[in-house]
């Protein structure tokens, strides 16, 4: 499980330059990003929204990234006390600014 969020924690690095919002915990039964971005949508426009899957297990990674259209919609996204998906709450949501 360490190794699983030291993964997620150097690609969250990685991606803070193209996306807006780093969200970890991503319930197992969300299958696709589009269901993250239908989700995410209601708060924002979403330009963009990456679920990686694991080539050799077939399933998610557990996190996503978002690419949002203005800084409006991420702080809308962020707002949000919790975020329920697919009956389960995501633990976290957070803007890249905030991950160090």
């Amino acid at each position: 499980h360490k190794m699983a969020a030291a993964r997620a924690a150097r690609a969250a690095r990685r991606a803070r330059w193209v996306f807006d919002i780093f969200v970890a915990d991503v319930p197992w039964t969300v299958s696709s990003s589009e269901c993250l971005k239908e989700y995410f949508s209601q708060f924002g426009a979403v330009q963009r929204c990456q679920l990686p899957f694991d080539k050799d297990t077939g399933f998610h990674k557990r996190y996503c990234l978002i690419k949002c259209a203005s800084p409006e919609d991420v702080q809308n996204i962020l707002q949000k006390d919790s975020h329920i998906l697919e009956g389960s709450k995501v633990i976290d949501v957070n803007s890249f600014n905030e991950i160090t």
